[in-house]
């Protein structure tokens, strides 16, 4: 039997699902959460860096979580980068209460920096900790956060430890494109394999939780090394396998919280000022992979539809566009269950790569027009804002 071409392009997709799918699977029993390492044998003095900018709704939330954790020797430092007094005031009063937390403004942004690495650069020169947990002023940790965080760095002799928080999603942009980040990660890297080579190519950080040894940090550059760079917490799990050290990418879901985004202005901008700069502004890679993504998991279900309406789909590509489309459920719902999003979002993973796709060719025009804003500050591609 002569088979279509278009019947060989539906078991093309169909196999290329199953990269994907095995990867899944296999993360599925090894990826580690942050409470599975027990007691930490030792202690040591933990520095939390905090920056902020224009983050008076969330600063106070985040900040009395983090002076509420359950670790005997910990300081917090919060540094105000913004242009009115809001956080500032809120940052103040927490900073009365409790002499763990150290406030400061923020120095002028120089040439040559994007704005969060400054900021980073400038806390971590106050910072006396033996350890350096980076975090975003929108996160929310849980008690013991911090000890099991300090607890699966020693046991697994880390210098670098990264966690997926739980993420909240309430307004629809959230609900259809957060979920993508955690979905792409499980699906496309294999943990264990980025935990025990070296190559910087299996390298990932996410900077909503870093917690870094002192001594890793210094050695890499800190954010010094990374001015430039718009995606820093890439760059710095980049740098951690280049310099030979060691990093360990854990689920967080049960110890931390964010609310990355609220509405559809913060999403498309949020996720815009990244995701071409994560694929180092490579045009040919970046367009290929989206819209290869759009036909394996929007073509399929098109298929279905033309068939139920008598478009003349045959009975063979219909059935390998359902074979399809049920492969695409379940590597949906493993990162949907596993990252704690509703399962009933997994079926309009569609819609999401549609969403997704269109945020993403937004990100690469906006990008190369010079036209990339994150909170009233210009990105440009060379870093220079």
């Amino acid at each position: 039997m002569t088979l279509s071409n278009w019947t060989v392009h539906q078991i093309g997709l169909l196999v290329f699902l199953l990269f994907p799918l095995s990867i899944a699977l296999w993360n599925s029993r090894i990826f580690r959460r942050l409470g599975d390492y027990g007691v930490a044998p030792r202690l040591p003095r933990v520095s939390v860096l905090v920056p902020a900018r224009n983050e008076e709704v969330n600063i106070g939330p985040c900040l009395r979580s983090l002076l509420g954790q359950e670790y005997p020797d910990f300081q917090v430092i919060a540094l105000d980068d913004s242009p009115t007094e809001g956080t500032w005031s809120v940052m103040e009063k927490l900073a009365s209460r409790d002499n763990r937390l150290t406030i400061l403004k923020g120095d002028p942004l120089p040439d040559g920096w994007l704005g969060k690495h400054w900021a980073c650069h400038q806390m971590s020169h106050l910072a006396d900790g033996e350890l350096i947990l980076f975090t975003d002023a929108d996160t929310l940790h849980w008690p013991h956060a911090l000890h099991d965080a300090v607890a699966a760095l020693l046991a697994e002799k880390a210098d670098l430890v990264t966690v997926f928080p739980k993420q909240t999603v309430l307004s629809w942009a959230e609900r259809l494109a957060v979920p993508v980040i955690p979905w792409s990660i499980f699906s496309f890297l294999p943990i264990a394999m980025a935990h025990r080579l070296k190559t910087p190519r299996l390298s990932f950080a996410n900077g909503q939780f870093m917690l870094f040894s002192h001594s890793a940090y210094e050695k890499i550059g800190g954010h010094s090394a990374v001015r430039t760079s718009v995606v820093d917490d890439l760059a710095l799990a980049k740098n951690i396998k280049s310099a030979n050290l060691r990093l360990r990418i854990l689920d967080g879901t049960q110890h931390v919280r964010c609310r990355m985004y609220e509405d559809f202005r913060q999403v498309i901008d949020g996720f815009g000022k990244n995701l071409f700069a994560a694929f180092d502004y490579n045009i040919p890679a970046f367009v290929f992979i989206w819209l290869w993504l759009g036909l394996v998991f929007i073509e399929p279900p098109i298929v279905i539809l033309q068939g139920l309406l008598g478009s003349g789909a045959a009975p063979l590509s219909m059935a390998l566009a359902g074979s399809t489309i049920a492969a695409s459920l379940l590597l949906w719902g493993l990162s949907y269950r596993r990252f704690n999003f509703a399962l009933w979002q997994v079926g309009l993973y569609p819609i999401t790569t549609l969403f997704f796709i269109v945020i993403a060719m937004r990100s690469m025009v906006f990008t190369l027009a010079g036209k990339t804003r994150w909170k009233d500050r210009d990105i440009a591609v060379s870093g220079r804002k």
